[in-house]
């Protein structure tokens, strides 16, 4: 019995590896790991607290994600894809508070 696998799964646009970047791999992980690239800007971050990853914020504000390898596991590709919704309806409301001042 074949069992129900995501749609994405095992597909080449799910993942790239670029080992030839000059900042590959840009976090700290194992050798031998699978490393995706194709979020190397993180599509969360403007999602803040509820991107889901493991960051902090640093006294000035900024967000420190460099501890965080949420993007760049070949396994979490549907739930990124699954936030993009989520993603849209936060920058529809940010257009809409602009319009309102």
């Amino acid at each position: 019995m074949e069992e129900n696998k995501p749609y994405w799964e095992g597909k080449h646009f799910s993942f790239y590896t670029n080992k030839e970047c000059e900042y590959y791999p840009c976090h700290k992980v194992p050798e031998g790991q699978d490393f995706n690239c194709l979020f190397c800007y993180c599509p969360l971050y403007m999602l803040g607290r509820d991107c889901g990853g493991n960051f902090k914020y640093l006294d000035s504000g900024i967000k420190d994600c460099s501890n965080c390898t949420l993007p760049h596991k070949r396994e979490n590709y549907g739930y990124i894809a699954a936030k993009f919704q989520e993603i849209a309806k936060a920058m529809a409301d940010r257009e809409r508070e602009a319009e309102q001042k």
